[in-house]
């Protein structure tokens, strides 16, 4: 297992990578395809199909129960978070093709505005399926999203859609009139990557890819949101700048 720390753009937001993660991800992959098919996500950013996962699925809620305690050491060392809580886990994949999107789902977008809830998202699927991307809003110059920002954000998208029209319908993968790309993690097999929910960021989705709604073969991630609930005060104090 390999981990890497990378800090983001100008306000230099950690995000942790770590390569060949799960001594056994085909594991991580039979649960997810013995809960297919997945039903469609019509209620937030994600463009395509997600199945929840709690303990009551057992063999793979075992799978959530691994990432979080591989992960626990890596929260504490990196961000100081010395316990957490799951908010929500989950497999998904991308299905949907670009003229069904939504118009949040055209642009890079944030999980949360709470400097302690962290993103954990695990690449499952064996072939190239593009990885995600980070960006900074130019007009704010925000890259993360925190309440205090909330405000003078959405005032500012509300200026971006009268200077530059809505968005087409097409998936987000690098720079435009409003938004700068500041780093990307590519995708490969068994990688998982962890940053602050707040981050903004995007999937980057080719466009020749397939929208296979098959876990084995589609692009399959787990997806696992966590809310720290014992930070040490000097990263909550760097969280809340």
């Amino acid at each position: 297992m390999a981990v890497d720390i990378y800090a983001l753009g100008h306000e230099g937001t950690r995000i942790v990578v770590i390569d060949d993660f799960l001594s056994d991800p085909d594991f991580a992959v039979r649960q997810a395809a013995a809960l297919a098919p997945f039903p469609d996500v019509d209620t937030n950013y994600y463009p395509g199909a997600r199945r929840f996962v709690t303990p009551e699925d057992r063999d793979a809620f075992v799978y959530v129960d691994a990432v979080c305690q591989g992960i626990a050491s890596v929260l504490r060392q990196i961000y100081g978070v010395e316990r957490f809580q799951i908010r929500e886990a989950g497999f998904s994949l991308v299905t949907r093709r670009p003229h069904e999107t939504q118009l949040i789902q055209r642009v890079p977008h944030y999980d949360t505005v709470y400097p302690v809830d962290f993103a954990v998202l695990h690449y499952l699927g064996r072939a190239p399926m593009g990885g995600t991307g980070f960006y900074r809003h130019r007009r704010t110059g925000f890259e993360v999203l925190l309440p205090h920002r909330a405000e003078a954000f959405h005032a500012a998208l509300d200026q971006d859609l009268e200077a530059f029209g809505p968005p087409p319908p097409a998936y987000f993968n690098e720079s435009s009139d409003v938004w700068e790309k500041i780093g990307e993690v590519e995708w490969r097999f068994n990688r998982l990557v962890v940053y602050p929910g707040s981050l903004f960021h995007s999937g980057l989705i080719a466009d020749d890819f397939d929208f296979s709604p098959d876990p084995r073969t589609g692009r399959l991630t787990g997806n696992i949101f966590l809310h720290a609930t014992k930070v040490t005060p000097a990263e909550i104090v760097a969280f809340s700048q």
